[in-house]
């Protein structure tokens, strides 16, 4: 998607402008409006439109406005009308007429601060995302026409330079949603790892780790879900230094399960297929750490995900399996579909040991207690630090990324107790779930402060009712992760 400011909405081949409830016309609207003789007022009067967020009607050719097609896109109460009530209001926009053959669309912001403008384009950006690599017969006129977004503003130099982060911000999330949207049989553990090493251009170093590299440092419980698969496992380490040389880095950790069959524990086979989006905690680590490159942050910042596929085979791990972890914990494997506890094991581990981190946070497609648990609209926070599970639930409202902190009582430890090993990796039966894989987790974090982020609920969405997410991969996290850094850790 081209991206421009300008400064004027000349010539406009679709304009899009604010709407307020009570179908009051926002910045330029009224002025356009009595150029029209009241055309825009009429229009909304003879319609359901009312300004509400999320709404939009289109008017075609109003006389006496130079723009061929006017978009009145609702912007919601102005007393409530904030950065996420004018993402709503672009994404629509671009909607309502992606699929109309315009070639762009002009977005009238100039009454707004060069930041908002920045805002709107980076909103309409996200909106106009979709994965369609693999379409080779989609008919043109399914085919989104819109190729340039155009923004009005009463500053373009400074809505130029306001947009450099947000577009760092905006590739970071296409990245992520890229990576959760393809099959399996394309993006594999070293394939995946491939795409990573690809973004040393941004200034990332990335390592990393294949299989003999792990077994020799003793990934065990990683290795061990892999080990059904004939894809190698993988361990990718990214790290980013732009803050002072000896402050202490920040650590994101990911589950990145490219395929999950359950293993011996085999899924059913209805659904299976969305199992390729089990690694969306990976591709949410990926993003943010591509975010914070791109954008320059003054952090620095470790990212590990850990790469495998959960297949049935001859030689995969069996139900009743005792392994010993890279801690030297043992754990009993009663179920191989609890696998993702066992990749974040080693990982975690291995982050707080080589790393030294002020803080781990880790994202995982867990469990799907936590979904039964939150619905389908907020992922579960569980942390051993309120500083760091209060940053996270700072930033997550900013960016319109939900998320709720669930308990994880030392009370339940018990249920994690195995009798032949240090513990198993599941819980006694179906209660609480969520809250004994964040118990499992937090044997692994050797004290430092941590939170375990399960996206279960959020990583992929199939009826999405936000303009700048579509349906299928989210990317959630990325945005989320990135404004915490922003607001409570960059010097």
């Amino acid at each position: 998607m081209n991206i421009e400011f300008v400064a004027s909405a000349a010539a406009a081949e679709v304009l899009a402008v604010l709407v307020n409830d009570g179908r009051v016309l926002a910045g330029v609207g009224p002025g356009l409006d009595n150029t029209a003789a009241g055309a825009l007022t009429r229009a909304m009067t003879n319609s359901r439109f009312t300004g509400g967020s999320n709404s939009t009607l289109i008017v075609a050719a109003p006389a006496g406005v130079d723009a061929g097609t006017v978009v009145l896109t609702g912007a919601g109460a102005p007393d409530k009308f904030d950065d996420l009530a004018l993402e709503a209001a672009a994404g629509a926009a671009y909607h309502a007429v992606k699929l109309s053959g315009a070639a762009s669309l002009t977005i009238e912001v100039s009454h707004l601060s060069p930041d908002q403008a920045a805002r709107a384009a980076f909103a309409a950006r996200l909106a106009s995302y979709r994965f369609l690599k693999y379409r080779t017969t989609l008919k043109p006129e399914k085919t989104p026409s819109i190729e340039t977004i155009k923004v009005v503003t009463g500053d373009v130099k400074a809505a130029e330079a306001a947009y450099v982060a947000y577009a760092a911000v905006a590739e970071a999330v296409e990245f992520s949603r890229d990576l959760v949207a393809e099959p399996a049989n394309v993006l594999y553990p070293e394939a995946y790892a491939r795409r990573v090493k690809g973004l040393e251009k941004l200034g990332l170093e990335v390592e990393i780790l294949g299989e003999k590299e792990l077994e020799k440092l003793g990934f065990r419980t990683l290795l061990a879900v892999g080990q059904g698969s004939v894809r190698d496992s993988q361990v990718v380490i990214m790290k980013w230094n732009g803050g002072a040389k000896d402050d202490q880095p920040i650590a994101f950790v990911g589950k990145g399960v490219c395929f999950d069959t359950g293993g011996i524990s085999l899924k059913p086979a209805e659904g299976m297929e969305e199992m390729k989006w089990d690694m969306g905690g990976s591709a949410a680590v990926v993003g943010a750490m591509h975010a914070l490159a791109g954008r320059k942050a003054k952090v620095n910042a470790v990212g590990v995900i850990g790469l495998v596929e959960n297949m049935p085979d001859g030689n995969a791990t069996r139900p009743g399996d005792v392994v010993e972890s890279l801690s030297g914990q043992t754990v009993e494997i009663l179920n191989t579909d609890a696998e993702g506890r066992l990749v974040l094991a080693d990982c975690l581990w291995y982050t707080q040991e080589r790393f030294k981190p002020k803080f781990m946070l880790d994202l995982a497609t867990l469990t799907g207690a936590m979904i039964v648990a939150l619905g389908l609209e907020y992922a579960g926070v569980f942390s051993n630090s309120d500083e760091l599970a209060n940053n996270f639930l700072a930033a997550g409202p900013k960016v319109g990324e939900n998320a709720w902190r669930m308990p994880i009582p030392a009370a339940y430890d018990r249920h994690i107790e195995s009798p032949i090993a240090d513990l198993k990796n599941m819980g006694n039966g179906r209660a609480g779930g969520s809250i004994t894989a964040a118990l499992f987790l937090q044997r692994f974090t050797n004290g430092t402060p941590w939170a375990h982020i399960d996206i279960a609920p959020t990583a992929w969405v199939k009826d999405s009712r936000n303009p700048t997410v579509p349906d299928g991969a989210v990317g959630w996290g990325v945005r989320t992760l990135d404004r915490m850094v922003k607001d409570a850790y960059e010097s």
